[in-house]
């Protein structure tokens, strides 16, 4: 008899993995530049005077997608034969390649709903996907060469796999779940960063706006200065669009102190626009501040990173409320580290060379933005988490809780009532009650003045009986018999009710011919005391 045996189709499937991966990252980059390749064409068909053909247009093509990865292009046809570096890339077109690397690693690294795939481990994923990727950005870097704007190598072997690598490790990052690190520290100086980063941007992104809107008539007119046809205009205003996040870069840098270069020995900040900017026609720059010292319109800037800061430390203060006082500041200063090189990056993206001599510098510097960020976490961050702690721990200590209040003694029942009262001693509340009702001491009920043997009120009228046995039966219940007490043996009496208080005041029950009616009168009237 013979056993059957099952051997998967694919053996050694961590390998299979792999080459999906690699192969995952090769059509990300092959989808980004023919994404990038269709419009430029589109543009170029678009043009009612072309200058070259669709190589040319091809090439351009391949040189603007490496321009998104950070990647220098070197202008050949220049006005003087000499070449002229282009660094400046607009970092909304650097966006859609990012993004692609971004999923391609993430469903790498994720099976889904395929449980049964093999996947590779965090680090494999990360490797191939972007070996793949770089595989054809190498192609396109070769391509380039031959056309009007090839890379500059060294930026490439540079920009290039940073680039992509983070790209790659931010969709495994996220496959996994977007784990922060285990210390609490850590996480609290990552949150912070993350929302200090997007207040810092945002304020720069309304400055760059509001100074845009001032200076809207010097926009409008370079705009119309480029471009006289509608092709020409459209592609102008992609390019602007394109360029907006590098504007919103500039304005934080412009906020935080050091500004920005406009060409070698000029330079913009909030105290004023020394030296003599190399400044092309274009629209966006149109919105840059006029020569001379700066008002107090330009100080006012200062209030981007003072509140990109304030929340910062806000963040860390609320985080950090049972946490000692060297932790909190400690985290806060992380926190500014960690902004500050978080603003570099983006500082050296969003600047560059335009050209050679006085445009090879333009835009803010990286290292002076890192640094002015710091010193403000430093001087406004680490402050104010402290103050957030501070405030915070108080609704954490706990209340003082009242002091017991001692109970009462409580009071003596005297053995008699009226050797009690005799003494001096205090009536319990049974007694006083009890006095209260019309009841003495020993249980009986007190007789109506005049009501003693001889006295004149004890003679009552035939009338006056009839009236106290109708009073008598409507206290008592029908089913329930009357019973008389003997003197030698008295009972204590019932409360007195409503009805049966007149009967109580008369004293009927001590009446030796007092007996009460077998039945309830259909109709009680009242009749004057002496009527027949």
């Amino acid at each position: 008899m013979t056993h059957s045996t099952e051997y998967p189709l694919v053996q050694g499937g961590r390998s299979a993995a792999l080459a999906t991966a690699c192969v995952r990252g090769g059509v990300a980059a092959g989808l980004g530049l023919g994404a990038l390749a269709v419009l430029v064409t589109a543009a170029w068909i678009s043009s009612p005077y072309p200058d070259s053909g669709p190589g040319d247009a091809l090439h351009v093509a391949a040189g603007l997608w490496l321009l998104a990865h950070g990647v220098d292009l070197i202008r050949t046809d220049t006005l003087s034969g000499l070449p002229a570096p282009l660094g400046v890339a607009p970092m909304l077109l650097a966006a859609l390649p990012v993004w692609l690397v971004h999923r391609a690693a993430r469903d790498t690294f994720d099976p889904g709903d395929d449980s049964d795939r093999q996947r590779p481990s965090a680090s494999g994923a990360v490797a191939a996907v972007a070996g793949g990727y770089l595989l054809v950005a190498a192609v396109v870097v070769v391509y380039s060469e031959s056309g009007p704007l090839p890379a500059d190598l060294i930026t490439a072997g540079l920009w290039l796999p940073a680039v992509v690598a983070g790209a790659a490790g931010a969709g495994v990052w996220t496959a996994l779940g977007r784990p922060v690190p285990g210390q609490r520290q850590a996480a609290a100086a990552l949150r912070a960063v993350g929302l200090g980063l997007v207040t810092l941007c945002g304020g720069g992104a309304v400055l760059a706006a509001v100074s845009l809107a001032w200076h809207a008539d010097g926009a409008q007119t370079a705009f119309a200065g480029l471009a006289g046809e509608w092709s020409g205009r459209v592609a102008v205003l992609l390019l602007v669009l394109a360029l907006l996040p590098n504007m919103a870069v500039w304005g934080a840098a412009y906020g935080l102190g050091p500004g920005f270069t406009l060409g070698t020995g000029a330079l913009a900040t909030p105290l004023g626009l020394v030296g003599d900017p190399a400044v092309p026609p274009f629209p966006l720059l149109a919105a840059l501040p006029a020569e001379g010292r700066g008002t107090w319109v330009h100080w006012a800037a200062a209030a981007v990173p003072l509140a990109a800061t304030l929340v910062q430390g806000r963040c860390v203060g609320r985080m950090a409320r049972g946490w000692p006082a060297r932790d909190a500041a400690l985290t806060a200063l992380a926190a500014a580290w960690g902004c500050g090189a978080a603003v570099a990056v983006l500082a050296a993206a969003a600047g560059g060379p335009l050209g050679s001599g006085r445009l090879s510098a333009f835009g803010p510097v990286w290292w002076q933005a890192g640094a002015a960020t710091v010193l403000w976490g430093a001087c406004v961050g680490v402050p104010t988490a402290l103050g957030v702690r501070a405030w915070g721990r108080r609704a954490l200590r706990p209340k003082p809780l009242p002091l017991p209040v001692p109970a009462p003694a409580p009071a003596t029942v005297p053995a008699s009532a009226g050797t009690g009262a005799a003494l001096g001693a205090p009536f319990s509340v049974e007694a006083l009650s009890g006095t209260a009702q019309g009841t003495v001491p020993d249980g009986r009920a007190p007789k109506a003045a005049g009501t003693e043997p001889g006295s004149p009120a004890a003679t009552t009228t035939p009338a006056t009986q009839a009236q106290a046995k109708a009073s008598t039966e409507a206290s008592t219940p029908a089913s329930t018999p009357t019973t008389k007490t003997t003197p030698t043996t008295p009972a204590p009496a019932p409360m007195p009710t409503q009805a049966s208080t007149p009967a109580l005041e008369l004293g009927l029950d001590d009446d030796p011919g007092y007996e009460p009616y077998d039945y309830l009168p259909a109709a009680w009237e009242s009749q004057p005391p002496g009527s027949p």
